[in-house]
């Protein structure tokens, strides 16, 4: 009799111990979200260098997928939660793709005016304009694309929304070298300095004003390391944004960014627009254009400017698919671009046609 009693409790317990098991469990799943995200296209691509494809391996036909991203959103409680979002790229020296992360950060939202992130995540300036612009899955933003920017850093992250979303700011302290470079990997350098990167905004019924601005080394302030210069970045960009229209204009101005260890000095600066509009909710026609001076001190001629036009049908509310017309075109030198290396000593002009799209969920 004791026997069966004992079996009995043990058996209690162990279903106890397994129900629990199963609840934090189910509790756990609960609050964790996966999410992805794919930008994919099938273009055709005519690249010239002073009227030459000699040496430009980007022309001819292809189907690419420029971005995946797979993301991990774990609630905690009110207060606490994590994010993890893998990316992907090719590495031409292995000739196989490979994984990396983008985004690993802790965060803490203490009020709706101040939320902490700690690790990498989103900096302020270039996701911000991506929200506004809509067509990231298209073509990089202006300072993005021009690689006078970056998406993400490792740092300490602060954001916040002021009198009920109309005042917006937010606040990086990074080390600048960017998402790809986490720090203390393998036998990386400590950074002898820190890097900020800030915005603010204001939000006026369907009207955005902002202003941005970047200070730093860009990773490049390590042990046993000389800096000449310190980059530097001014940002603004006034948009009109409804569920049918966007409009924006963007301006930014840089200096040394890309000298950073040189003992040259350069001043670079651009500006761009966009606009589309959804007539309806299928359908969509858009459009938009970038100049970029990117050596205003040691060659002011050089210039490339950028357009593209394109038309959007979305069938469902994760899939987006546009065909599209990019043109763009470098004078009198070479500029470093999203696409690739564009110029000639006279001139280099890229154009593609083909049809990108948008997978989310």
């Amino acid at each position: 009799m004791k026997k069966s009693f004992w079996l009995a409790g043990a058996a209690t317990g162990v279903m106890a111990l397994a129900l629990s098991t199963a609840a934090s469990a189910a509790d756990w799943t609960d609050s964790t979200k996966i999410s992805g995200r794919m930008y994919f296209d099938a273009s055709t691509v005519s690249h010239k260098s002073d009227g030459a494809k000699t040496g430009l391996t980007d022309n001819g036909y292809g189907f690419d997928i420029k971005r995946f991203y797979v993301g991990i959103d774990h609630k905690f409680n009110d207060v606490f939660s994590a994010n993890v979002t893998t990316d992907f790229q090719y590495k031409s020296a292995l000739g196989a793709t490979e994984l990396y992360i983008k985004k690993a950060y802790l965060e803490a939202k203490l009020s709706k005016a101040l939320d902490l992130r700690l690790g990498s995540t989103d900096l302020p300036w270039i996701p911000f304009v991506e929200g506004i612009y809509g067509y990231r899955y298209v073509e990089n933003t202006l300072v993005d694309r021009t690689k006078y920017g970056t998406s993400a850093d490792w740092g300490i992250h602060a954001k916040g929304k002021l009198a009920d979303g109309m005042f917006e700011y937010a606040v990086a302290l990074v080390n600048g070298a960017g998402y790809k470079s986490p720090p203390g990997a393998g036998n990386a350098k400590k950074f002898k300095s820190v890097d900020i990167e800030a915005r603010v905004n204001v939000n006026f019924d369907n009207f955005v004003v902002a202003l941005g601005g970047y200070s730093g080394k860009l990773g490049k302030d390590v042990q046993d390391a000389v800096t000449y210069h310190t980059a530097k970045r001014f940002n603004a960009l006034a948009a009109y944004k409804t569920k049918t229209v966007r409009v924006g204009v963007e301006y930014f101005k840089a200096n040394d960014w890309k000298n950073v260890t040189s003992m040259t000095s350069e001043d670079s600066s651009g500006y761009g627009a966009f606009a589309s509009y959804k007539f309806n909710p299928e359908w969509a026609v858009f459009g938009r254009f970038d100049h970029v001076k990117p050596n205003e001190t040691t060659a002011p001629s050089v210039k490339n400017n950028y357009y593209n036009i394109g038309v959007t049908y979305s069938p469902a509310k994760i899939v987006d698919l546009s065909l599209v017309y990019k043109h763009d075109k470098s004078d009198n030198g070479y500029v470093s671009t999203g696409n690739g290396t564009i110029g000639g000593s006279i001139e280099g002009v890229r154009s593609e046609f083909g049809l990108f799209g948008r997978l989310r969920w």
